[in-house]
């Protein structure tokens, strides 16, 4: 026996001709054998499979008026080399053995509903599935050469054993029985939804008949399996189904439960319906069912939802938040509303925090700034434990907060803004500002990190950058910083999140304190190299450019402290020509150390203070008048220095008020606990005018602000209208400050003035740049 192919039509010599009546009784009672479930032997197998091998490797002229017929086409018989027909006759009786052997078995179906037709339907399948898998098998060698070269010539209606075993199922079983077999499925995944255990296998061994039979009759693409059959006969009534259960199940719920047990319920309803195509659908329905439960369980009732949001969000209730976040967020937009409705609770609940601490807060940085804190953190970390991180929480959180934080019961009863930063700069000197209460360096940094969360906030940057800036030079004149490092690192943040403009006059005033302490140095070394100085005299040199502190008032410099200044200003002259030395004597401070009481005190006070003290060495009793002239102070300066001194009773004085010929006496029998007394406290004048210059300062700051945008924006485009200038305007300075439009209109007019602008001929609202 040859297995080559033959290469004409002509009988090669020596090989016999085998025709299908020869081996069809012995090949059909093997097939009944498959089908019958019966234990097969491998030599028996063998047999069969050669017997197909033998009839389709045979060389013989075709039996008459036996034909494949494909769709369009005629099948012509006229080929001498009948290559095309040798397997024709054995395709039309497995076909004919097929038909017949599933009629036979369909009348056992008949009349069966629920579970006895799933079981019917499923055994058979089973069974059928598996002997035709065997056959196809047997007919490899048909498969492989006769029916390909049928669909290379495009006969569709030609398809390999196993497939024409799924139509013939189709066409004989599956057609009468597939409405009873489906409602059964539908039956019993209802009775599993209800609670009860079913047989899930039933279900499975359907779902996997409706796919398989993915077949097309007029395809010859035999490999592969297509849906249509399995979303036509089962998927989609599968999800009506579904529709109409949940839809009575979720309003019958709902009416006599809340809303947070429904939640509850409608998460188990989605575990279960993902297990369910899990275990038995396939999986191409997961997102139709789960997109179709969305719609019942959860979008229909988002305004539901919605109300219950608001009472979960002021009951603080997270795990009930966490759970409506992770249900809403399936449905397409719905989480919209939930991110609105967070937005406008959390902006309440900062108002009503700072309006409840609002009298304490206006004076106290540190209960305004934690206030602000404890509703940041609150919602910062529900909107992460509960809401997952979601980006669209967190802008509103920020929105929130930038509303709140900049607009509130304080800066209201400030009649401005500019309270918020403010009272964010005096919090960070009170955390580096030298204190017993000072917390470690971890600490400290936790503490400054949580400033930057609220400076984030902050809409009036250049204020806060004013007022901090103050704040950080006078820690460093007056050499109370808590620590260096804190500094440096308040410093990187700040630069960090504004940039290197922000704080490169911070960076140089340490700089300068630096650079004075090696000038320091020097000086002493230049001292001790002649006549030595009889007190300790140690100076700051503070560029001006850097430091914001303006020139202090007229003032007499005590006799006992000439000789140094005299000496320092030839030593500075002679290192650095053509500079010019500003004193800031009201920044200046001293040690007295007092020889004329009972103890022996050390005396902290400011050079005014000492001036006033130092001239009592020449008599006890001194005038106002004398004061006045030897100082050369203002009188409303001088007053406060005088009602220092004798509130700390270091002075008397006969007049309850200091009057122009009041007298003052020093009190020989000054007492005190402490051996070093500070007497150098702020003067109230002195704090609110610096306050007040300070917020001058900003706005004529800001006024230059606006004038540098917009020239470079102009420079850049030449010629621009009013309102696109505005918006450019606000862009460019938004980081910093929120310029308001009246002061941009004026300062676009002082720009036309300094004829850097022109207004365009005929175009009102068009400015041109002049170079």
């Amino acid at each position: 026996m040859s297995g080559g192919r033959p290469q004409s039509g002509a009988p090669h010599a020596g090989i016999k001709p085998v025709n299908l009546h020869d081996i069809w009784f012995d090949l059909e009672k093997g097939i009944q054998h498959v089908y019958s479930w019966q234990s097969m032997q491998k030599k028996r197998y063998m047999e069969l499979y050669t017997h197909v091998y033998n009839y389709c490797t045979s060389i013989h002229q075709p039996s008459q008026g036996v034909s494949i017929k494909s769709k369009g086409k005629k099948s012509s018989s006229s080929n001498p080399s009948g290559a095309q027909f040798v397997g024709i006759e054995l395709y039309s009786k497995l076909t004919d053995f097929l038909k017949h052997h599933l009629r036979d078995i369909q009348p056992s179906g008949d009349g069966l509903v629920g579970e006895p037709v799933l079981t019917f339907y499923t055994s058979a399948w089973e069974g059928y599935q598996f002997s035709s898998r065997v056959l196809n098998g047997i007919c490899h060698y048909l498969n492989r050469h006769w029916v390909k070269r049928e669909h290379d010539e495009g006969k569709k209606n030609v398809h390999d054993i196993y497939s024409l075993s799924l139509l013939t199922w189709k066409d004989c079983l599956f057609q009468p029985l597939c409405k009873q077999v489906t409602n059964a499925v539908l039956e019993l995944i209802e009775r599993e939804r209800n609670g009860e255990t079913i047989n899930t296998r039933l279900i499975s061994g359907v779902v996997d008949c409706y796919v398989e039979l993915g077949v097309k009759p007029d395809s010859s693409q035999s490999k592969g399996r297509q849906l249509f059959v399995y979303q036509e006969s089962f998927e989609t009534e599968f999800i009506k189904h579904t529709e109409r259960y949940y839809s009575a199940e979720s309003a019958s719920f709902l009416s006599n439960n809340p809303v947070t047990e429904y939640l509850k319920k409608v998460e188990i309803r989605l575990s279960e319906e993902q297990r369910r195509v899990q275990v038995y659908l396939h999986e191409s329905t997961q997102d139709k069912l789960a997109k179709k439960c969305e719609e019942v369980l959860i979008e229909k009732y988002l305004d539901i939802f919605h109300s219950e949001f608001l009472a979960l969000l002021n009951q603080d209730k997270n795990e009930d938040l966490a759970r409506m976040y992770s249900l809403v967020r399936r449905v397409p937009q719905g989480m919209d509303q939930l991110k609105s409705l967070f937005e406008t609770h959390v902006y309440q609940q900062g108002l009503t925090a700072i309006e409840r601490c609002k009298d304490t807060a206006f004076n106290d940085p540190r209960v305004y700034v934690n206030a602000l804190l404890d509703g940041h953190r609150k919602y910062s970390s529900l909107v992460h434990e509960s809401f997952g991180g979601e980006q669209g929480f967190l802008v509103s959180l920020d929105k929130a907060c930038g509303r709140f934080v900049n607009n509130n019961a304080v800066t209201v009863a400030a009649s401005s803004s500019t309270k918020s930063p403010e009272l964010l700069a005096r919090h960070c000197d009170s955390l580096l500002k030298k204190s017993a209460k000072n917390p470690d360096e971890t600490e400290l940094d936790e503490t400054l990190q949580d400033v930057m969360v609220i400076f984030k906030y902050i809409e009036d940057k250049d204020v806060f950058q004013k007022f901090y800036s103050k704040m950080l030079a006078k820690r460093l004149v007056q050499q109370n910083s808590a620590s260096d490092d804190a500094e440096a690192s308040m410093i990187s943040k700040l630069k960090q999140a504004c940039g290197f403009e922000y704080t490169s006059k911070l960076q140089r005033m340490f700089q300068d304190i630096s650079l004075s302490k090696d000038m320091n140095d020097r000086f002493r070394q230049h001292v001790s190299a002649g006549e030595p100085l009889d007190i300790d005299f140690t100076i700051m040199v503070l560029s001006s450019g850097s430091w914001p502190f303006s020139q202090g008032p007229v003032f007499s410099l005590p006799i006992e402290l000439q000789r140094s200044y005299s000496r320092f200003l030839t030593f500075y002259t002679s290192q650095h020509s053509g500079r010019r030395l500003s004193w800031l004597y009201h920044l200046s401070k001293g040690e007295l150390v007092t020889t004329c009481f009972k103890n022996r005190y050390t005396l902290q006070a400011s050079t005014y203070q000492m001036a006033v003290l130092l001239h009592f060495n020449t008599s006890e009793i001194l005038t106002y008048s004398y004061l006045l002239e030897s100082t050369q102070l203002k009188e409303d300066l001088l007053v406060q220095v005088i009602q220092i001194l004798l509130k700390a009773k270091l002075l008397l004085c006969d007049d309850e008020t200091v009057l122009p010929d009041s007298e003052f006496r020093l009190f020989m029998g000054y007492k005190n606990k402490k051996l070093r007394v500070n007497i150098n406290v702020p003067m109230k004048a002195e704090q609110r005018n610096e306050q007040e210059l300070t917020h001058k300062n900003v706005e004529e700051d800001r006024k230059l602000l606006i004038q540098a945008a917009i020239v470079r924006i102009m420079k850049m485009r030449k010629e621009l209208k009013h309102q696109p200038l505005l918006g450019e305007v606000f862009q460019q300075l938004s980081s910093r400050f929120k310029p308001r439009v009246p002061i941009i209109k004026k300062c676009i007019d002082i720009l036309i003035e300094k004829e850097y602008l022109e207004r365009v001929d005929g175009q009102k609202d068009t400015y041109r740049y002049l170079a």
